[in-house]
């Protein structure tokens, strides 16, 4: 007998956790009837900014990932009060970010890991992650998320309005497929070196439909056809030391956009490249931004603040600074409160 395979068997199974279905999570918190149509409603008023028949600027915002269902909460009810100043002229909507990309190791989200204490725990993170959505989306707020899994997806894609795939992933065929199967618009971020060309051709492969395979809400594993999504939208966010939310490389990317034949519309991530990771400059960012839309560029379909209760970030650890990321650096509350009732006056003028 080979000990050592039985060993690394045994690890194996040790290492299977299984959990809850998408339709049983599903049941056990969900959706209310008003609430569907409350989302689907906000999913349409993206699309009719994003398809030139709504003139709202499109703003993401809220925190880089959550780590604090509580002081989410407190971000999402003070910018839900904020909405019923702006709303006539802003589209908001927060981040509700539950994955997080890693360049190699690291916290990878509430979902995987809520505790963050390195084991994980993805039964407990699934359902806390869908447990802090369906308590903001009661607030009135259109959510908006990051997919990294298709299978988290499964979970959550219910409470969504708006979902980014970042530069990372916009190059896999496995993203693609599922952008063409979600049900909501979906931001495609350019690629690390700032080119826009794997965002578009994402685009254009995601409005096809696809035979792929996939895990039905029960579980099983089955061939989906996809439908193919036609609200799918380019978000500049630099990349390798340069930016591109200036006049030319938004002319440019609307270009390459139209060459396409994609929605020529962009959303400016004011963070990330753009900010050349200093967090203190998206208010400046997100100023020229709609300027540039207040002149006439309607390509701008809005922009993306990475924003928090207590500006800057933290190390995770014991004694954590209330409302602060542990992720990327964000803007305090204050100051965002600040920037969006400016950015609201500026469009007054358009």
């Amino acid at each position: 007998m080979n000990t050592t395979n039985t060993l690394d068997s045994n690890r194996r199974e040790l290492a299977v956790r299984p959990l809850s279905t998408p339709r049983d999570l599903k049941a056990e918190m969900p959706l209310s009837a008003e609430l569907t149509v409350q989302i689907e409603r906000q999913r349409q008023h993206i699309r009719e900014a994003l398809h030139g028949q709504s003139d709202k600027l499109l703003v993401i915002t809220g925190p880089c990932s959550i780590h604090d269902e509580t002081a989410v909460l407190d971000y999402g009810r003070r910018l839900a009060a904020l909405n019923e100043q702006l709303g006539d002229r802003l589209l908001l909507v927060m981040r509700a970010y539950v994955e997080k990309p890693r360049t190699s190791i690291g916290w990878k989200g509430l979902a995987y890991d809520p505790e963050r204490s390195g084991n994980g725990d993805m039964a407990a993170g699934i359902r806390r992650s869908r447990a802090v959505m369906l308590q903001l989306a009661e607030l009135g707020l259109p959510l908006a998320t990051e997919a990294l899994n298709p299978l988290v997806m499964s979970y959550l894609d219910d409470l969504i309005s708006w979902t980014a795939i970042g530069a990372r992933t916009a190059e896999s065929q496995t993203h693609r497929e599922m952008v063409s199967h979600l049900p909501m618009p979906v931001g495609i971020k350019n690629s690390t070196d700032g080119s826009a060309a794997n965002a578009v051709n994402a685009m254009i492969a995601a409005r096809h439909s696809h035979h792929t395979l996939g895990v039905d809400a029960d579980g099983r594993l089955v061939m989906l056809d996809t439908p193919g999504n036609p609200d799918t939208h380019l978000v500049l966010r630099g990349g390798r030391g340069i930016t591109n939310y200036d006049t030319d490389s938004i002319a440019a990317a609307l270009t390459t956009l139209q060459q396409g034949d994609c929605v020529a519309k962009v959303l400016v991530d004011c963070s990330h490249d753009n900010a050349c990771k200093q967090h203190d400059r998206q208010p400046a960012i997100a100023r020229d931004v709609v300027a540039q839309r207040v002149a006439g560029n309607n390509g701008i379909l809005g922009l993306m603040l990475e924003s928090f209760i207590t500006a800057g970030r933290q190390n995770d650890g014991a004694e954590l600074i209330y409302g602060q990321s542990i992720t990327d650096a964000c803007i305090g509350w204050d100051e965002t409160e600040r920037l969006l009732v400016e950015l609201h006056d500026m469009l007054a003028g358009a």
